[in-house]
């Protein structure tokens, strides 16, 4: 893990001492904790409190954590470092509950960003969960909402913000050919922004995929937080030529927000369209309905048209 600044934290650690010791860590718990995802500074003064105060932490590579908690210039042994990883999480995770069991309080730090999230951890929430024991989250840095921040994730031509901002998050897409494309073709389906995490040596053949959303907007995001960090927004037909455009490119890790679908601007007329041919055969409600779901309009403004159509078709009898 790479910084910015020297890993000089000898105040950093006074100030979360000062900051945080006087709050309450109960035992038998395990703390959920966020690790930077690139620039050491960005370790929070909790996180850095009950690194110290835990009786062992999980974490997904000891060798890794290991070196993070030296960076911050906290002394662990050897053996309060327990390994709990993708291959290992289930079997891992009843040892911890063991531990738990006996009052010790357990931070769990996956190597980068928030556990659980595309890392492992999910299985061993759940684990300790159910064993009826408490989980105290810790937030901190996650490359999710670090490039999501810096998107502008707004739908053009919509008119309600709170819609436009709203995201998914799918992670890794599958490695195999077949199943990314596939996967890719749903994704052109979804209206919302979409957050996908790619790693270096399959970004290429990512960026090859989703250039079959042609004009969508896709802002990557390359080596987040660190020295050499890229943020860019281009469209999706364009993001092969991006990383070819540039040897460093493909290097590092990767996030990339597919954004929102850009709202219709043909002021509803295919909407009403579709609504004349439905009234003439539904009863209003279910017209709308259905004219909402195919052309994409507002449900309100076609049940404002419906009354209208109806309106106009009674007084043409009449």
């Amino acid at each position: 893990m790479a910084s910015l600044v020297p890993a000089a934290f000898g105040g950093a650690l006074a100030a979360a001492r000062d900051a945080s010791g006087a709050q309450h860590y109960p035992q038998g718990t395990l703390y959920v904790v966020a690790t930077p995802i690139g620039n050491l500074a960005d370790i929070t003064l909790r996180a850095l409190h009950v690194l110290q105060i835990v009786d062992a932490i999980a974490c997904e590579d000891t060798r890794h954590t290991q070196s993070l908690l030296r960076a911050y210039g906290i002394d662990r042994p050897g053996g309060q470092l327990l390994a709990v990883h993708q291959h290992n999480e289930a079997e891992a995770a009843q040892t911890v509950v063991a531990r738990l069991a006996q009052g010790e309080r357990i931070a769990y730090a996956s190597d980068a960003g928030t556990p659980g999230v595309s890392d492992p951890g999910a299985r061993l929430v759940a684990a300790v969960r159910a064993a009826g024991q408490r989980v105290l989250p810790l937030p901190g840095a996650s490359s999710v909402t670090t490039l999501v921040g810096a998107a502008g994730l707004v739908a053009e031509g919509g008119s309600d913000g709170n819609a436009s901002s709203a995201f998914v998050f799918a992670g890794f897409l599958p490695t195999k050919a077949g199943e990314r494309d596939t996967a890719v073709q749903a994704l052109a389906q979804e209206p919302r922004a979409v957050v996908l995490l790619e790693a270096p040596h399959r970004i290429e053949a990512l960026a090859r995929a989703l250039a079959a959303l042609g004009e969508r907007r896709i802002t990557v995001g390359r080596e987040l937080t660190k020295q050499f960090e890229e943020i860019a927004t281009v469209s999706a037909a364009e993001l092969p030529g991006w990383f070819a455009a540039g040897r460093d490119r493909t290097r590092g890790e990767f996030a990339l927000v597919l954004h929102p679908v850009a709202a219709s601007t043909d002021d509803g007329a295919e909407g009403e369209r579709v609504l004349r041919l439905l009234l003439a055969e539904l009863p209003v409600k279910t017209a709308v309905r259905l004219a909402a779901e195919i052309s994409g309009a507002p449900r309100n403004a076609l049940y404002e048209t419906a009354l209208r159509i109806r309106s106009e078709a009674g007084s043409a009898d009449e």
